[in-house]
């Protein structure tokens, strides 16, 4: 029992170093401002969400957003609470979901809930806490990113279409990567994931 729990830490940290490093690998799109960049951090997340579970998931989440804050952080911690917030709400919704049935059909639509689920939960969080923070606290005001934003899209105009078709799409593609990579390398990592627990299981069968 102690060496399943032991295996399973071990392999939440390494999936959570891995989404840290992933971190610093992201890239604007010109269909959006540049202050928003697209990253694949949450796939060790997603990976682990499906194999260990969604705890397992959003703790890799936590891990990678904290390694980032130490050693990367520029935003006070903003960046990362967004990062971990909008995350957990992608990786708890998908592997929820996947655990009640684990099937490909499932994990479809498990992704598909989470990436919908997470667009909603950034759309409301930016509205309410977290562009009010980075105007406040890092002095980035909320109408300088409208002005930057409207340059690319003439419907931005104000906070609300900000968020609406900005931020609200953003992160729909975001999820949608997420989810054509999850289902691609899943199958291929998910044996290493799962090898402690299927030796337990196995061990368990022998006992009995």
């Amino acid at each position: 029992m102690k060496n399943n729990k032991l295996n399973r830490l071990v392999k939440i940290s390494l999936l959570g170093v891995v989404g840290f490093l992933l971190m610093f690998i992201e890239f604007a799109l010109p269909i959006f401002p540049s202050f928003l960049k697209i990253d694949i951090s949450d796939l060790p997340a997603l990976m682990g969400t499906f194999a260990l579970g969604p705890g397992a998931g959003i703790a890799i989440e936590f891990l990678k957003n904290i390694l980032h804050g130490i050693f990367n952080g520029k935003t006070a911690f903003i960046g990362e609470v967004a990062n971990f917030a909008v995350g957990s709400v992608l990786v708890f919704t998908a592997g929820y979901i996947y655990s009640k049935k684990k099937t490909k059909k499932s994990a479809v639509i498990s992704l598909g809930a989470g990436t919908i689920a997470m667009s909603a939960a950034a759309a409301l969080l930016n509205y309410f806490i977290l562009l009010p923070l980075y105007e406040k606290v890092l002095n980035f005001p909320i109408s300088a990113m409208v002005a930057v934003a409207g340059k690319i899209n003439g419907s931005v105009t104000d906070l609300n279409t900000l968020v609406l078709f900005a931020i609200v799409p953003f992160n729909l593609l975001k999820g949608i990567a997420l989810t054509a990579l999850t289902l691609v390398l899943y199958k291929s990592v998910s044996p290493i994931l799962k090898q402690e627990q299927a030796r337990d299981g196995k061990l368990a069968e022998n006992k009995n």
